[in-house]
């Protein structure tokens, strides 16, 4: 069944792929760096659960503040040195307090080559705000309701990762394998998945943009059964 979309003032639209029952308003106040004057931005959500809409105006208030000056992290760009911190990958297991919007940190959250498979007590929920996540593993793992703004996970694993309830803002997942990750009731904004692996993802009540929506469509590996979930056309 395919997605139904309701645009907001700005022109953006956001679509609620299957099951439409309750109509949530967000509004959130400008940045005002385009001469706005900090001007309220408003986008209706088609939502079949109160938290999924909770969800989605906690991610336009982030949009309004983050999203226009803070693009995905490209693959091309250069990285820094791997940190030589003892506990490195155990700090994923404290996450980053400040700045989730706008991936700010008080010190790099250098999770690269770290291994978290079938983790499935410490992630949950934590702030991985910036993260640097470039071939790690995360197979298996419980990642429900994280908040991850600007990560880079570049080629990175999360063959059977649950991300439900999650944020997942502005990250980079390119060549990343992501086969049979859980998206439901997530939160997809501004993330990009250019030749990433997608077989049998669940994409149920998943929370989209319609442009983030139209990219993530033109991923061949995507199943015929996700690809209906999501409302691809």
């Amino acid at each position: 069944m395919a997605s139904s979309c309701l645009a907001s003032p700005a022109g953006a639209a956001l679509c609620r792929p299957r099951r439409p029952r309750r109509r949530v308003a967000c509004s959130a106040a400008g940045a005002g760096g385009d001469g706005d004057g900090g001007r309220a931005e408003t986008a209706w959500f088609l939502t079949g659960h109160r938290t999924a809409g909770g969800l989605a105006c906690g991610v336009l208030a982030a949009w309004a503040v983050a999203s226009a000056p803070n693009p995905v992290i490209a693959a091309s760009q250069r990285l820094p040195p791997l940190s030589t911190e003892a506990n490195r990958c155990e700090r994923a297991f404290v996450g980053n307090t400040i700045g989730q919007a706008n991936g700010v940190y008080d010190k790099p959250l250098d999770l690269r080559f770290c291994d978290y498979t079938n983790e499935k007590t410490n992630l949950k929920g934590k702030s991985l705000a910036a993260a640097l996540m470039s071939d790690a593993k995360f197979d298996g793992a419980d990642m429900s309701e994280v908040v991850m703004s600007k990560a880079y996970a570049v080629g990175a694993s999360f063959k059977g990762t649950d991300f439900t309830n999650a944020v997942i803002d502005r990250v980079n997942f390119e060549k990343a394998d992501l086969t049979g990750a859980i998206f439901k009731n997530t939160v997809l904004s501004g993330s990009t998945f250019n030749d990433a692996k997608m077989g049998d993802v669940v994409f149920e009540d998943t929370i989209i943009g319609y442009i983030d929506l139209q990219k993530l469509c033109t991923n061949t590996s995507i199943s015929a059964e996700s690809r209906l979930e999501l409302g691809c056309r």
